[in-house]
């Protein structure tokens, strides 16, 4: 079995799979539309050609290299792969070009989207399946926060950057079958939000809980967007090999746009991870903010307790009572 140096390892990585196919496969590739491609083989393969970056959408995983691309689409193996990618004077020439600048290309992100069904049917019934007002719902459709994918029909939540470019999309699957992640691309800086007005942010590890937490709003107050909405595309618990020491990228950004704010309302998840995050979060911010720490009162998260409203309001009645007292929005 033939060994590889780490350098020759090393060059075999910066293969981006864009490359690679141009070079040793051209008649697999297919133009989609812009800087997207697919491959012949496997349509929902969607390939970036200004980063080479490539997310199997029907599988639910990405990467940026030719040599990822080759073990986990092609079934090689790690050995077979590398000799594919070393014996020819490819990565030599590659790698050589980023050391001179043009990395520059290669290391922009560029976000990979899903293609976009013609209805929202099967978006709509997940969401409004989970609680989620459906005027809310169609609303961030039209407004190209929320669409439904092809072939999958799973549901994209889209996030903007500052120029009104999509630069951030996670997905979830609308099926019983448990599926979702981040597109490969995806900058967590914009992460799903709603921008609003007012003093306050409210900050949420995912889409779901803060459309959840919208609906709650609407319900309360009939202004569902009256405050500025930002999820983190998810946190980890701190740790002593991991500590969070910096403020979560998404929520800086909306802090840096939002300079009328003066109070951040966290309402992350009641496990290890959620508190962790919420009690970093707040030593970072609590010198220059009022942090208010509010999770669900109910269950693990915002939608654990607004299905719980949801059944009371079935068993009592639509009554705005259901809310007094417990709910986190104050």
């Amino acid at each position: 079995m033939a060994h590889y140096t780490e350098e020759q390892i090393r060059q075999a990585r910066s293969i981006d799979l864009f490359t690679y196919l141009q070079t040793y496969e051209p008649t697999e590739l297919i133009h989609v539309s812009g800087d997207t491609w697919c491959t012949r083989e496997h349509d929902s393969l969607k390939v970036s050609g200004a980063t080479g970056k490539w997310m199997w959408w029907s599988r639910g995983f990405g990467g940026t290299s030719a040599l990822d691309y080759l073990i986990k689409v092609r079934g090689m193996q790690f050995p077979d792969a590398m000799k594919r990618l070393t014996e020819g004077a490819m990565a030599p020439v590659f790698y050589e070009a980023k050391q001179a600048g043009e990395n520059a290309v290669a290391e922009r992100k560029q976000l990979i989207l899903p293609d976009k069904a013609d209805s929202s049917k099967a978006v709509i019934r997940y969401l409004t399946g989970r609680g989620i007002d459906g005027d809310i719902v169609r609303e961030c459709i039209r407004e190209g926060l929320i669409y439904e994918s092809l072939p999958y029909h799973n549901a994209v939540f889209v996030g903007y950057d500052e120029t009104g470019n999509a630069a951030y999309a996670c997905y979830r699957g609308t099926s019983d079958k448990r599926f979702m992640g981040d597109a490969s691309g995806s900058c967590k800086t914009y992460s799903f939000r709603v921008e609003g007005t007012g003093s306050r942010i409210h900050v949420f590890e995912s889409a779901i809980d803060l459309l959840s937490f919208a609906t709650i709003m609407q319900m309360k107050t009939g202004r569902w967007r009256a405050e500025t909405m930002v999820s983190l595309g998810g946190v980890y618990a701190p740790s002593l090999n991991r500590p969070i020491n910096k403020t979560p990228a998404a929520l800086a950004n909306a802090l840096q746009n939002h300079p009328e704010v003066n109070t951040v309302v966290l309402h992350l998840d009641n496990d290890d991870a959620g508190r962790g995050a919420a009690e970093a979060i707040t030593r970072q911010l609590s010198e220059r903010y009022v942090v208010r720490n509010e999770p669900s009162p109910v269950g693990k998260d915002i939608n654990d307790y607004l299905m719980y409203i949801r059944k009371r309001q079935r068993e009592w009645g639509h009554s705005r009572q259901l809310l007094d007292g417990s709910c986190p929005v104050r």
